[in-house]
């Protein structure tokens, strides 16, 4: 499958526990982290959960 490079630009701070877990699950947690994973079905979904926290580029 492709892969997609996902950054947090947005902090975690006051944001509901489901949306903390979801990007510490995508291996993210401080602002300007980045990490590099397969686009699969379970990547989109938390991807679509937590879209105003991040920044998705397609490799």
């Amino acid at each position: 499958m492709a892969q997609i490079t996902i950054k947090q630009i947005k902090s975690i701070i006051d944001k509901p526990k489901s949306q903390k877990l979801t990007i510490k699950a995508l291996g993210l947690g401080k602002i300007n982290k980045s990490v590099t994973v397969e686009n699969t079905p379970q990547i989109a979904g938390m991807v679509k959960k937590v879209q105003h926290l991040i920044e998705v580029n397609n490799i």
